[in-house]
């Protein structure tokens, strides 16, 4: 079997595939037109997020078996398409769960304690005990949407803080264990201090959390985002930063993110992101929640491990 690499992933992957007799070809530096071309000679395609694999590229892959993405999220696939011509996907939720997990805990205490802020003062030769006091983690309850692979991880992390954790998962039941209590999502906005989204970006999430869920719920919250920016309506959630609904967030993934992340800083910027850049609230990092050097090469072992388990080259 033939298989593409449109990204650049750790050469476990590839390096693998070759041991077990698959031929694997570098199109990582290839423009998408001479992809396109060529497309039609591979049985698989190992990506990323380089560009988008819609209807119009997959119906040029004619001899397409399955497509493996080196991370969580789906969204850049057309999985209709996929499941009507037979094309197995591959993602690797397991293998960047753990870098999740401690990213999360690691944004919110931060943001709790002003860490950022504190240390930048600090550099400037300002001494602000006062006004970087911060507040205890100890105590809240922490509300998690979404209980999968990353829910349940970030919840095993949160074990060792005296919190109690809830969880709500549409698709799942039954999943209270020592780590979390089961609970609905009206439950999460009227107990929860701080909400931490863990779910895949589709129909049902798209701008799942804006005004009227935040105005929903009972306390006022803090929010994290690890998992796709467009879940979140980011002029609702500076409102309520602004209003004190919302009293803190920590974002990970951004609405206005590109499918090539550096050029979101080209040309005009959006309003309300010039607006999160300059929020004191807000704790801010280029997405990469899941991207640790050990995830770089988990992410790529557990694809390995599902394509030989599935494939024979």
């Amino acid at each position: 079997m033939k298989i593409a690499f449109l990204d650049t992933v750790h050469e476990v992957l590839n390096q693998g595939l070759i041991q077990h007799g698959f031929e694997c070809l570098d199109l990582t530096t290839t423009s998408k037109e001479e992809i396109e071309r060529v497309i039609h000679a591979y049985d698989g395609i190992v990506v990323r997020s380089r560009f988008k694999l819609d209807e119009s590229f997959l119906s040029k892959c004619s001899n397409l078996k399955f497509i493996a993405r080196s991370g969580a999220g789906m969204e850049n696939i057309d999985i209709d398409f996929c499941n009507k011509n037979e094309i197995q996907l591959f993602n690797a939720p397991e293998g960047n769960r753990n870098a999740v997990a401690e990213h999360a805990l690691g944004m919110l205490l931060s943001l709790f304690n002003q860490l950022n802020k504190a240390d930048r003062e600090v550099r400037s030769g300002k001494w602000d005990r006062e006004g970087n006091r911060g507040i205890e983690l100890d105590g809240k309850t922490v509300g998690l949407i979404g209980y999968g692979n990353n829910g349940s991880a970030f919840a095993k992390k949160l074990k060792g803080f005296d919190v109690k954790v809830i969880a709500y998962d549409k698709y799942k039941t039954d999943f209270g264990d020592e780590f979390v209590e089961e609970v609905s999502l009206s439950e999460i906005q009227s107990r929860a201090d701080v909400i931490s989204l863990h779910i895949p970006q589709n129909e049902e999430t798209m701008w799942m959390i804006d005004g009227r869920f935040i105005e929903e719920c009972t306390k006022d919250i803090y929010l994290i985002n690890l998992s796709r920016g467009k879940i979140v309506v980011t002029s609702d959630l500076l409102n309520h930063i602004k209003s004190g609904k919302v009293k803190g967030a920590c974002l990970d993934v951004l609405e206005f993110e590109k499918s090539s992340f550096e050029n979101m800083f080209e040309g005009d910027l959006n309003p309300a992101f010039k607006e999160l850049l300059n929020s004191d609230k807000v704790l801010l990092s280029p997405h990469v929640g899941g991207w640790t050097i050990e995830s770089y090469y988990k992410l790529s072992k557990v694809l390995l491990d599902k394509i030989c388990s599935n494939f024979k080259a």
